[in-house]
Formats: C-alpha cells, sequence, structure tokens
C-alpha cells in the first residue's frame, strides 16, 4: 500500500462522514485533517468548552505560576499527536487563505517567533473546527426538536377533531 493509496482512502472515507465534509469547507482544511479530527475528537458533546478540545489535543499552554505571577509555558503536548501536526500543518495553509488568521499570524510573528505564531494558528483552527461541528450539532438538535414539537400538536390536534367529530355524530 502506497501513500497515494492512503490518501484516497482517506477521502473516499472522509467524503462519507457528513461532520469531515463539513470540517473540509473550512479553508487549510483537507480531507485528512477533517477526517482525523472527527475520529479523534469523537461525538463533539463530549466536549463543554472549546478550551477543554484544546486541552484534550495538547495545544494549550502549560503553566508555572506561583505568588501571583503567572507564567505559560510551551504546549502541554498531550494527547494525538498527529493531529497535532496536521492541524498545525493546516493552520499555516489556513493563515495563507484566511484574511483574520493572516493578521493574527504575522502579529504573533514578529512579536514571538514563527513557530509559536503556527501552533497559535492550530489551537485557533481547532478551535473554530470544534465550533463548526458544536453549531452544526445544536441546529440538527433545534430542527429535531422543533419538528417533534409539530408532530405532537399535529397529533393532538387531530385527536381533539375526531372527538369533535364522534361528540357530533351522536
Amino acid at each position: 500500500m502506497t501513500e497515494g493509496d492512503i490518501i484516497i482512502g482517506a477521502q473516499q472515507e472522509a467524503k462519507k462522514r457528513p461532520d469531515s465534509v463539513l470540517l473540509m469547507g473550512q479553508k487549510g482544511v483537507g480531507p485528512v485533517t477533517a477526517l482525523a479530527f472527527v475520529l479523534t475528537i469523537g461525538p463533539v458533546e463530549r466536549f463543554r468548552h472549546s478550551r477543554q478540545v484544546v486541552s484534550y489535543l495538547g495545544l494549550n499552554p502549560s503553566e508555572h505560576s506561583s505568588g501571583g505571577r503567572q507564567r505559560l509555558g510551551h504546549i502541554s503536548k498531550q494527547g494525538n499527536e498527529m493531529l497535532r501536526w496536521l492541524l498545525v500543518e493546516a493552520g499555516q495553509s489556513a493563515a495563507r487563505w484566511d484574511s483574520q488568521l493572516r493578521r493574527k499570524y504575522l502579529r504573533l510573528k514578529f512579536r514571538r517567533g514563527k513557530n509559536v505564531a503556527k501552533v497559535a494558528m492550530a489551537r485557533q483552527l481547532a478551535v473554530r473546527l470544534y465550533w463548526l461541528l458544536r453549531d452544526d450539532r445544536e441546529a440538527k438538535l433545534k430542527v429535531a426538536r422543533e419538528a417533534s414539537c409539530e408532530a405532537t400538536i399535529l397529533a393532538s390536534n387531530e385527536a381533539s377533531h375526531v372527538a369533535e367529530a364522534g361528540s357530533h355524530v351522536r
């Protein structure tokens, strides 16, 4: 099995999953990154906040604080190393095409260096992907709830009409 076969397989699998297709709409995110994100994160409902996703992926800074002074260090590197690498690569690509990310990347690059800026873009991209999935799930749940409520209302209206028709027959 060659590298090309693996990429083609990942593309085919990503197209089968609606969540992956949704994530591929984000600039810089291809089928491999989208599929890896969806499979690594699992059900997005597991995480209440984007901070939890960032921590799960190991993109949050370690902290060495004492006496009211907060010192943030390198990233914690907990979680899936491959997905972290894919997000760094996708973050670089996204920063080229997305003006908001580009602005943040350039500001950080000049202030803190290019490596810190790349990881910051990966973190920003992970947060965006999380919210894309979360908002999509919430929208689907809202539609399902509304459809359920409408079905309940229709059923109760039909029942009351049947009851009224039965009382008029007597």
